[in-house]
């Protein structure tokens, strides 16, 4: 992956990683609601060792020196139940040494004789009543039972020098911090979310994926047309829609593969619903536009749909052509007013594969290549039928539609596969319903000039279509 498929995959999913992010934020600031606000009261206490009027320096040193020593076993002096009985019995409170040494928390800085004694209460007045307390037990601890000898007096002197006062902020929870870390928690989470959904996700959205399973080139792209259904024949229809001159990007990159080859292709799918009729379609117009002999043929024998699309009789055709009830002349209908050729399924045989790859569908594909510069055949989807397989030996190659967000990477290079095992040649592929907004969307020129987006009604290009058909 490089940079470009992760900024594709936070573009993608930036809802998502918002929404995270949002919940993250969300629930610290719950959190941080509900909890019980704690409050921290600190005091310092301070180690010395007492030396008699005519101490020498090097006494004086060797004491403090102690004093550092001694200092780090009088930190856990501070929460033994020694002191903490003391400053239960004190305070009256209705607790035990060992919750309240929960509570409490001492340590040496390094290199000083200091001691800092932390108290965390739900109260703050009580933490720092305990904070005092404790301070002034542990001195009371070190020096007359710990430091004592012999019942004299005590050279170690502990004394407060800062003492804990009422604390007027809460310590925790601590709002900005919890909510910040809540919203770095959502947004790794939607990060991570966004590569997992982007690594389980097998469907061929843009042209990166494709890249994966071919090698052969991406003919054209071709956004996704919510109204498809009801104006399939967008060339006609709107010759100004970005899809009708997308067509047109697909018609001019298909001049230039097949150079001095047979100009004979087979329009085909991985499965059903991807656009292979409506790009078969879109695309002999197309051509047809530019002053070429174009032959249109329906040769999906199982669901036939380019009569339907064309807006032409669809009784008689290819089934009556290869079983010899009908002449090839008869039953191929030109379409509008250029040199467009359709030539309909006809009626729906009991053995479409058989009749596909007879030697009359071979001389029938031979003879319009030779009459026509471009021959295009419409058949059913590759892994559900061998028709398409069959019919792209008699031609000079396959065209394959992928539908964007619709077809599964595996679905696809099972289809190149299938053409492979047979030496079938892969011409290219077509991608068709890419979104038209978002990281997979593709982008269109504006054709002509001024503003081209004219809305055609749909009882309007009925009517173009049907007249087209009877010109």
């Amino acid at each position: 992956m490089d940079l470009r498929d992760y900024l594709r995959i936070f573009h993608k999913n930036w809802i998502l990683i918002a929404l995270c992010a949002l919940v993250g934020v969300a629930v610290a600031a719950v959190f941080s609601l509900m909890a019980t606000p704690k409050y921290k009261a600190e005091t310092e206490l301070y180690v010395s060792v007492r030396a008699g009027d005519t101490a020498a320096t090097t006494d004086l040193v060797q004491g403090t020196s102690f004093a550092r020593q001694a200092v780090t076993s009088y930190v856990s002096v501070v929460d033994s139940a020694s002191v903490l009985d003391r400053v239960i019995k004190e305070l009256k409170l209705d607790t035990t040494p060992g919750a309240l040494a929960a509570k409490v928390s001492a340590e040496s800085p390094l290199n000083t004789v200091l001691i800092d004694i932390t108290v965390t209460d739900d109260d703050p007045q009580r933490a720092a009543d305990i904070a005092n307390s404790v301070g002034k037990n542990t001195s009371y601890i070190v020096t007359n039972k710990l430091e004592n000898a012999q019942g004299g007096a005590s050279l170690v002197n502990v004394q407060t020098i800062q003492p804990a006062t009422t604390p007027t902020r809460p310590s925790s929870p601590n709002v900005p911090i919890n909510v910040l870390l809540g919203l770095l928690v959502g947004l790794g989470v939607g990060i991570l979310a966004s590569f997992l959904r982007s690594i389980l996700d097998t469907r061929i959205h843009n042209a990166h994926d494709i890249e994966q399973v071919t090698d052969r080139p991406i003919l054209g792209a071709v956004s996704f047309d919510p109204s498809a259904k009801k104006r399939p024949l967008i060339v006609h229809a709107d010759p100004r829609n970005p899809r009708a001159e997308s067509f047109r990007s697909l018609r001019t990159n298909l001049q230039f593969v097949n150079i001095g080859g047979p100009r004979s292709y087979v329009i085909t799918s991985s499965v059903p619903g991807e656009g292979k009729s409506t790009t078969a379609a879109n695309l002999a117009i197309s051509l047809a536009e530019t002053g070429a002999r174009v032959a249109l043929i329906d040769g999906d024998l199982r669901l036939p749909k380019v009569a339907e699309y064309m807006g032409i009789e669809g009784a008689v055709g290819l089934t009556d052509v290869l079983i010899g009830r009908a002449e090839l002349t008869d039953v191929l209908q030109k379409w509008g007013r250029g040199q467009l050729y359709v030539l309909p399924a006809g009626a729906i045989p009991p053995n479409p594969s058989e009749l596909l790859g007879s030697a009359v569908m071979a001389n029938l594909i031979n003879d319009l290549t030779s009459e026509f510069d471009f021959v295009l055949v419409d058949a059913p989807p590759l892994l559900l039928v061998t028709d398409a397989a069959v019919i792209s030996k008699l031609t000079g190659g396959a065209i394959l539609a992928a539908a964007s967000g619709r077809t599964k990477k595996n679905e696809l290079a099972a289809a190149v596969r299938a053409l492979d095992h047979i030496d079938s040649r892969l011409v290219g592929v077509v991608v068709t319903m890419l979104p038209v907004k978002g990281p997979d969307s593709y982008g269109y020129g504006v054709y002509g000039y001024g503003v081209q987006n004219e809305i055609v009604d749909d009882e309007v290009s009925d009517h173009r279509v049907r007249r087209a058909a009877q010109a």
